[in-house]
């Protein structure tokens, strides 16, 4: 069950109307739909720690879980795509794969949580319409959004308005105490009022002056409150919807923080990524790892970072502007974008680490690193590898995005390339759209031709694995074309095989079963045997289609030579598998079900649900043929529930299937 919500306060002083208002829309009856809650105030006045706050307190109201997204309305990448925070919703709930279609991700998201009774924290929301997509639509479900905007399209849609304002001095006064201690305040009460009068009633003003004043525990008070006065009257002229306090109060801050704290607090606001782990800031400010984690705990500890859990950081949006403006106005220009680019070589390196574990057979391409990539981590298990693809996918793409928009094009397209395992195994359509169109473009800018074919055939790839054949047929065709003008004998095979299949999908036989001919030939001349098995696994399953069952296991069992003698089990296991299915059609029994069963067990261990489902769906035609209608109605249940769980377009033949089953 997800329990995504960000850390909250322990007690959260001065919000009781605020959450008195909650409580009662909350206890008042469910519209249909679910609840929407919109929380609109300035920036730093304490948005997100009331939601979150609240959202706690009520959790037992959402025994299925507790959600939460970061929309960035103000991040310098701009806001976040709704099919971005949808993928990670639906992979908290078990659905490893999104389609790349935002209303067919909507669609499966409110389809997973229809009786489900979740809470959801959409945080910093940019328009009505980024939030629209991903509200649940579910009686019980109740959605809470903070916004700096007052999003007139969501009250107009019957949300809630919940007007968060700035808290009075006593509350302020409050909040101090509780930082800093009541002997202090009670000490200096003078000092306190007039840091309270210029933090403007803002919270996230008033914990960075006591953040400050905290890590002072001898300087007396009124230190902070001149510092503050001084900051204050410097930014009067500056103000830009109320932030001066909070400017001022980060300004004081920034300016007691130590020389190695200092630059990389400047470092981080220049970063395209919106969360830091010590890897990626030592990387950026060349730090060792222990100074990078010491000084992200400090910036942490002066709340100039938010710490996110699992050793994860990330900056308010007021923050980073703030460290962003001290990093260019105190730093060369090039200092910066080193910086960039270093934390760019970063997220390369390690992607390419990943990728050589992941996919050793995908050709390794050049690495243009402008210097020696720094703290990159080793990888010795796989799924240590997935993991960490799964973890950073957002931070790679602000990369690449960053990237394309600086005219980086080697960088573009090579993180585009090394992402490639990212794409096969956990099938994120539309990041794979997006970066490998980036990517097409940056390798047409340098004039990279292989690198130009590589993003088509992976183009092709991903619009094949979402389901839109005939678009990957043509990305086929001109990855095609370049191959054969390049003279790239494995990439024309590669080429070749993805037009075999897509023709295959679409019913052309003949021409399916002559592309993958054409590109054995072209892979056996090269002695690529991995690529031979490939190209007999397509003419298998050309062969099944066509019912010439003994063509087809002729193949399939040549395959399974190939890949054992290449060492790939996952492969093993596909030609496995369709062999099994060939076996069925050809009314062969007992050699199916021992073939299906064997691979079946052999996707678990792989961890490959997508064919874990069709080797189960297979399981159950063989039971209805067999005329076993109880088994064949539950392993087409449990297909369907795993393809449903990778965002197959399959789970649409199953259905019908099970639709079409004769009652018992």
């Amino acid at each position: 069950m997800p329990h995504q919500l960000p850390p909250a306060p322990v007690r959260l002083l001065g919000r009781e109307a605020e959450l008195d208002a909650l409580d009662r829309e909350l206890n008042a009856p469910p519209p249909p739909g679910g609840r929407c809650l919109l929380l609109t105030g300035p920036a730093g006045v304490g948005k997100s720690a009331l939601a979150g706050s609240w959202l706690r307190r009520r959790a037992d109201e959402f025994p299925d879980g507790l959600f939460y997204a970061d929309l960035r309305s103000h991040a310098p990448g701009g806001p976040t795509d709704p099919v971005e925070v949808l993928g990670a919703f639906l992979r908290a709930l078990g659905l490893a794969q999104v389609p790349a279609e935002l209303h067919e991700a909507a669609a499966l998201w409110r389809s997973a949580t229809a009786s489900r009774r979740v809470g959801i924290l959409l945080d910093s929301a940019a328009t009505a319409a980024q939030v629209r997509a991903l509200l649940p639509g579910a009686e019980g479900s109740v959605t809470v959004v903070t916004s700096r905007t007052r999003l007139d399209g969501l009250s107009m849609d019957g949300a809630g308005v919940f007007p968060v304002g700035l808290i009075d001095r006593d509350v302020a006064t409050e909040l101090l105490i509780q930082r800093i201690g009541a002997d202090r305040v009670a000490a200096e009460l003078s000092a306190v009022e007039q840091v309270v009068s210029r933090c403007a009633g803002l919270p996230l003003a008033i914990c960075v002056a006591a953040a400050r004043m905290a890590s002072r525990p001898r300087q007396p008070l009124a230190a902070t409150a001149e510092a503050l006065r001084r900051e204050v009257d410097r930014l009067a002229a500056l103000r830009l919807n109320g932030e001066t306090a909070v400017r001022g109060a980060l300004d004081a801050s920034y300016r007691v923080l130590d020389q190695v704290a200092g630059r990389l607090y400047r470092v981080l606001g220049q970063l395209p990524v919106t969360e830091f782990t010590p890897e990626s800031a030592g990387a950026a400010a060349e730090l060792s790892l222990a100074d990078a984690d010491a000084m992200l705990d400090l910036l942490a500890g002066a709340h100039l970072l938010e710490e996110r859990g699992d050793g994860r950081y990330r900056f308010h949006d007021l923050v980073r502007l703030h460290a962003r403006e001290r990093g260019q106005a105190e730093d060369p220009p090039e200092q910066c974008e080193a910086a960039v680019r270093r934390v760019g070589d970063h997220y390369l390196a390690a992607t390419t680490e990943a990728e050589a574990l992941i996919m050793p057979s995908h050709r390794r391409m050049a690495r243009d690193y402008r210097q020696p990539p720094l703290h990159v981590p080793g990888f010795t298990e796989e799924t240590a590898a997935l993991d960490w693809f799964d973890r950073e996918r957002d931070q790679l793409m602000a990369v690449l995005r960053d990237a394309a928009r600086r005219r980086q094009y080697a960088l573009t397209w090579q993180l585009a390339d090394a992402m490639q395992p990212m794409f096969v195994r956990l099938r994120p359509h539309a990041m794979q759209l997006e970066s490998n169109t980036l990517g097409l473009a940056a390798a047409r800018k340098v004039g990279e031709r292989i690198a130009e074919q590589r993003m088509l055939t992976s183009l092709g790839q991903g619009r094949r694995n979402a389901g839109r054949i005939q678009e990957s047929a043509d990305w086929f065709a001109q990855a095609l074309v370049v191959a054969e003008e390049i003279g790239d004998r494995k990439g024309k095979g590669q080429a070749l095989i993805g037009l075999g299949h897509a023709h295959r999908d679409l019913g052309e036989l003949d021409s399916a079963r002559a592309r993958f001919e054409e590109a054995l030939v072209l892979w056996e001349a090269i002695g690529y045997r991995r690529g031979v098995g490939l190209l007999r696994v397509g003419l298998g399953e050309v062969a099944t289609d066509a019912a010439n069952e003994a063509e087809a296991v002729r193949q399939l069992s040549t395959a399974i030579e190939d890949f054992t003698a290449v060492g790939d089990q996952y492969e093993v296991f596909r030609a496995q598998a369709i062999r099994g299915r060939a076996y069925l059609m050809a009314g062969r029994y007992g050699q199916a079900g021992a073939d299906l069963e064997g691979a079946r067990a052999g996707f678990v261990a792989v961890g490959a649900p997508h064919w874990q489902a069709r080797s189960i769906e297979w399981l159950g035609e063989l039971a209805l043929t067999q005329g076993d209608l109880e088994l064949s109605r539950e392993r087409f249940t449990a297909s369907y529930e795993l393809y449903r769980s990778v965002a197959a377009p399959d789970i649409t033949r199953l259905a019908r299937r099970l639709e079409e089953l004769p009652s018992e």
